[in-house]
Formats: C-alpha cells, structure tokens, sequence
C-alpha cells in the first residue's frame, strides 16, 4: 500500500508542467487577439475620423511623388469599331457575247477610268456594222428614188395629168423610204456600240482584281463576270453605334452642343489596331434612318481620305466621334487612383504634408489622362505616385513634379 500511494503522487507532480504549459499559451493567444483588436479599432477610428496616424521616432517617413491635376479644354471622344468599304465596287461584265481574245491589265493594278481590259473577238461585230452600212445605202437610194417620183406627182397633180390615188402612192412610198433610211440608220447605230463593247474598259478608277476567265473562254452578254474594280481613295468606314449613344447625340445636337452629321459633316479620328502611328482624320457624312430592331444599333458612316492606298475595303478599324462639346476638365494619370471598396478615391496632400482621401468619379481617357467628373477643382495636389506605402492621415515626403499637357506615353 506505501508504494501505490507513493506512485500516485508522483504522476500528480509530473502533471503540473504541462498544465502550466497550456495556460500560458492560452494567455498569449489572448495577448495577441486584444492586439489585434485594438489595431483593428484604431484603423477604423482613423478611417471614420480622420484622424492623423503618429509617426514613431526613427520611422522612415514615405517618399511619394506628388502634381497637380492637368487642367484643360478637351473634347470628350467616343469609340466605335467598323470596317472599310468601298465607295464604289464594280462587277465588270461584257454587253456583247463573243470569244474572249485579250486580256490588257495585271492582276491587283490599279486603273483608271476608261483603260482598256478585256478585248473580245470584233471579226462578227465589224462584218454586221459593214452589213447595216450597205443596208442604210440601199435605202438612202430608195428614199431618193422616192422623193423623185413624189415631186414629179406633186407637179403633175396641179395640172391633173395626175390621178390622186397616184399621187397618194408616191406620197406614202416617199415616206415609207424615209423610215426605212431612219431604221436602218438606227441599226447601224447599233452594229457599231457593239463593235465598241468589244472593247470592254474601266468604268471607274480604282484597283482592280484578278481575271476571272481565261482568253479563249465563250463570254455571255450582261451575265459573265470578267473582273471586280473597288475604288479606293476616298474610301467610306461603315460602323454600328448603340443606341443610348444615338440618343445621346441627337439630344446634344437639338441643343445645339454638337453638330449633327445630317446637316453638317464633322470632324472624326481613325485608328488601325496594331499601327499606333496609323491615325486619320476624316468626316462623319451619314446617319441611318432607322434603329436595327434586332441588335439595338445605328448604322453610321464617316469618309476618309485615301490617297496613299494604305486603307483597303474590309480592313478592321476603330472610330472616334466627338461626344461632348468643349470643356474645361481635370486630367489625372491612372495610377494616382485607389480603389476603396467600390468607390475611387485619390490622396490629397495636405499643407502639413498629410495625405486624405478624397472619392471622385472618373471620366474616358483623354491624351493619356483620366478625366475627373467630379472630386476634384484642378488646385490640389494630388499624389501620383508611390500610393502603396501610404494609407490616409500619414505623413509623407513628397517630391513634387509637373504633369505634361499630353500623357508621355501618347504618341506625340
């Protein structure tokens, strides 16, 4: 029995450790929590108060880079993806039918109106034309014959040596000698634009495509395509604009804030995706009169100048169209803008050198800036830069700069 209670001691010794042991970890996580705790508090304190934070002694005090907003007349611009087309895209067809003999272009030339390309066997054509020749010759001379014994019965009629039944076959026969000069003419006429349709040229001036037959093949007339023509300077951009921008538009040019392109062409830019260098000017010259039902959109057309040949139908570009008038705005760069939940918010260097955060609304990208709806007066100092080592209420070393008018990514 003495050594049984003697073990039981024992085992109750050995056991306090451990217990100690748990309850000063209990004790820190408590410690750590009530930490925690009150760093939470006090941020939210500072974020509702605006209280200032303290910087400890020896803290190293953060260095940003601070401006002042770019203040300036800009025009706000809309873009709209469309394609080029051509103002015009002939189908060339031959108006005669007959052996293809000619051939007088390069595949991909550029032509101008009324050069030669295709030439159609003329032996047919030429021998009808000297056919109706002869035949107007026959009844040139009938119609002379004619006239003849129509004056000689007139002449005699007077007298009446002459019956009248005469002298009314003469008369009729006269005339009947007149139409057939006139039909014969007219069939003439028509043998020698044959003959010239032979002659198959360019109806517009523009780059032509590849021929479609090849010499010796038996073209059809009004129904055998030979070629295609596109012209190429100037050169129409067809686009689809929304229709909560249509409406935007035609209220500002009821107000008399904008033009409308249905009275007055406008001004318009051009870009082409994967050319930064490749921007036009051109004029917004067409409005559709009617909204597409089943996509909601406009249908909108602007004109660009072509004369280098760089744009080509189908080519894939991206429009921009004045939608606003002339204004003053604040311009800041995108990186001076935070995000606080689902607001956007600048800091604001105050004159102690303590940043606050200050909420807007931005605007579109202007010149490489974001316009600033409201927020801002263009007379802060904003800080553009270095805004992830600061938070609201610290005090900051700021090294003030000065924003260009233009962006310096934009191209110049």
């Amino acid at each position: 029995m003495l050594d049984t209670n003697v073990e039981h001691r024992n085992g109750a010794q050995d056991d306090r450790p451990a217990q100690s042991s748990r309850a000063r970890m209990i004790s820190a996580a408590a410690v750590i929590l009530l930490l925690a705790a009150c760093l939470a508090g006090w941020f939210w304190f500072e974020r509702l108060t605006g209280a200032t934070a303290v910087v400890a002694p020896g803290t190293q005090v953060p260095q940003v880079t601070a401006a002042k907003p770019v203040v300036k007349q800009i025009v706000e611009w809309d873009d709209f993806t469309g394609r080029f087309e051509a103002m015009d895209d002939v189908s060339i067809r031959s108006r005669v039918t007959g052996y293809l003999e000619q051939v007088h272009f390069q595949d991909g030339a550029v032509v101008q109106k009324g050069d030669l390309l295709f030439s159609i066997d003329r032996r047919s054509f030429q021998a009808v034309v000297e056919e109706s020749r002869s035949r107007l010759e026959i009844a040139k001379t009938t119609l002379e014959l004619a006239k003849q014994e129509y004056d000689r019965a007139a002449s005699l009629r007077t007298s009446g040596a002459v019956a009248e039944t005469v002298y009314d076959q003469r008369r009729q026969q006269y005339f009947a000698a007149q139409a057939e000069v006139s039909a014969a003419e007219a069939s003439l006429q028509q043998a020698q634009l044959n003959l010239e349709f032979t002659g198959i040229q360019a109806p517009i001036s523009g780059r032509i495509g590849r021929k479609l037959i090849s010499i010796g093949n038996l073209v059809n007339a009004n129904d055998t395509v030979l070629t295609t023509i596109v012209a190429l300077n100037p050169i129409y951009f067809y686009f689809d604009m929304d229709e909560r921008s249509y409406i935007a538009y035609s209220r500002s040019a009821l107000q008399g804030a904008s033009p409308s392109s249905r009275d007055i062409p406008f001004e318009v830019r051009m870009s082409i995706p994967g050319d930064a260098k490749e921007v036009r000017t051109g004029s917004m010259n067409f409005v559709d009169n009617r909204v597409d039902g089943a996509t909601g959109t406009v249908w909108g057309r602007a004109l660009f100048d072509n004369s280098d040949l760089f744009l080509q139908p189908g080519m894939f570009g991206r429009i921009s169209i004045p939608g606003s008038g002339r204004y003053e705005a604040v311009l800041i760069p995108d990186e001076a803008i935070g995000s606080d939940q689902n607001r956007r918010i600048v800091y604001v260097l105050k004159p102690d050198n303590t940043v606050a955060a200050q909420q807007i609304r931005p605007g579109p990208k202007i010149d490489g800036y974001r316009v600033v709806r409201e927020g801002l007066t263009g007379a802060e100092t904003v800080v553009v830069g270095g805004l992830m080592r600061i938070r609201p209420g610290v005090t900051v070393a700021p090294q003030n700069t000065t924003l260009p008018p233009v962006a310096a990514s934009v191209p110049q």
